[in-house]
Parts: C-alpha cells; structure tokens; sequence
C-alpha cells in the first residue's frame, strides 16, 4: 500500500525583490520535498538559508515565486485549514486562560463549546498542563507555555505541523523534556511534521529523515534517514550507541567547523 504524501514542496523557488533593480535576493532555488503521512522531518542549514522560508511557503503565508506546495495533493494558494504552525514564540494571549488559549483555533472556526471543551480538555491531559487550565500565561514557566503552544497547535486536528524552532529558547533539559512530549503527542494524534531546527541532537532524536540545506540560496543538498527504535522517545534515542554517529554525520555535512555566520 502507498503512503499518502501529506506535504510536497515540487521545484520551489522563492525570490523576494529588493530596494533596488540589482537587489534582488533568491531565499531558496529548486527544492523538492516530500513528507509522508506520519513522518517527522527535519530541516538543517547555515542561519539565513531559507528554511523559515520554506515553512512559510507551506502554511500558505507567502507564495513561492516558481513551483509548488501542496498539501494533500492541493495547491496551497493561501492559509490552509490542514496545517498548523509552532513557533519558538509561544504567542499565546496574556487575556486569555491556557484553556481558552488551546481552543482558540476552535472557536474562530466555530466548532461548539462541548466540542471546544472536550478536545481541550484530552490535550490539556496529553500535554501535561491539565492542571492549569485556569491560569494565564504569565503565571506559567517557559516551558509550560510551549506546552500550551503545542495543545492549541493540536485541537484544529492538522493534517501537517509546521515547527520553527519551537524549544530554541528553553534550557537544555527543558527542551529535552519538551521534545519528548512532543514526540508522543505526534505519535499519540498520529501527526505529520516539518521541523526546523539548529540542534543536530534534535533533528536526530526527533525524525525519520534529516534534510541539509546549503547556503543561500538554500538548495536540499542531503538526505539522511534515521534508522533509529522508539521515534516517539527522543531521551531513548539519543542514549543509542548509533546517535552519536548520526550528529557527527550531520556535522560533517554542514562543514560545521568552517562554517561562516549567516544572517540571522
């Protein structure tokens, strides 16, 4: 039986103009991607080589200049109901309670409250933050606020999660904590997601596949799969013996001891 390719990026280009005639800067040239149903893949590369670009393009906020996204085999011409974006900014409403927070999504779709409440109420449970679905945001940790993110990311049911970044912020054990409630929620609500990230140890723990990007213009210049057990345990997978291997790979492949600053 074929999986179904949630996410497809097919000869994408993207040119933003600049200030003047010459100016013009091209983000990312010629990239083909393809993410599975059920797949985690990560994104890698220099700061500035058009991987938040590339998210952007497959949540509909910009349009590539050539080639296509689709979602389930649609075009994306615009904001699509089956993707939903994670950010290293939680964003979450200051005015609102976390439990408010996560049925935001809902709400503006006009699902009703039974239904708003139900699904906040088994993410909430999910995502360990039951607790404290009457607080508001500024009463939680950062770490808790990411766990707020990652609830409301999940009650519109995305068919694809686009996640930039979303525990660059957090302290080392923080994040690992974080990534393996990630990583069980993606498996739990059997989940399909692009992930950016500059943590090689991440991208490895995380995905299936690891995709490396070059400079700009940023160009798919590797594909590495990750043949490791327990994707939906990221603590277990970066004790195994192969790990290491992995990152050391990843490493390599950026020319990571030689690499110049890019743009932030």
């Amino acid at each position: 039986m074929t999986t179904a390719i949630r996410l497809e990026f097919a000869e994408v280009s993207k040119v933003f103009a600049g200030p003047g005639r010459d100016t013009a800067v091209t983000a990312v040239e010629d990239v083909s991607l393809k993410v599975a149903d059920g797949q985690v893949v990560s994104l890698i590369g220099p700061s500035g080589c058009g991987k938040s670009t590339l998210l952007n393009l497959g949540a509909g906020l910009d349009r590539p200049t050539s080639g296509e996204v689709l979602v389930d085999g649609g075009r994306v011409g615009g904001p699509n109901d089956h993707v939903a974006f994670m950010l290293q900014n939680d964003l979450l409403l200051p005015w609102r309670t976390v439990r408010a927070n996560v049925e935001l999504g809902l709400e503006i779709r006009g699902a009703p409250v039974g239904q708003r409440r139900e699904r906040s109420r088994t993410l909430l449970r999910q995502c360990r933050i039951a607790d404290f679905a009457g607080s508001f945001p500024h009463q939680l940790s950062g770490g808790m606020r990411q766990r707020v993110a990652l609830a409301r990311t999940l009650a519109v049911d995305p068919h694809v999660l686009l996640l930039d970044e979303p525990f660059s912020a957090l302290d080392a054990q923080t994040r690992m904590v974080l990534q393996q409630d990630l990583a069980r929620n993606l498996a739990a609500n059997d989940k399909t997601a692009l992930l950016i990230t500059h943590d090689l140890a991440e991208a490895v723990a995380l995905s299936d596949r690891v995709l490396v990007m070059s400079r700009r213009p940023g160009r798919i210049v590797e594909e590495l799969a990750v043949d490791l057990p327990d994707r939906d345990s990221p603590i277990a997978r970066r004790q195994h013996p192969r790990a290491g291997g992995y990152v050391a790979h990843l490493m390599e492949s950026l020319d990571i001891h030689h690499l110049e600053l890019g743009a932030a």
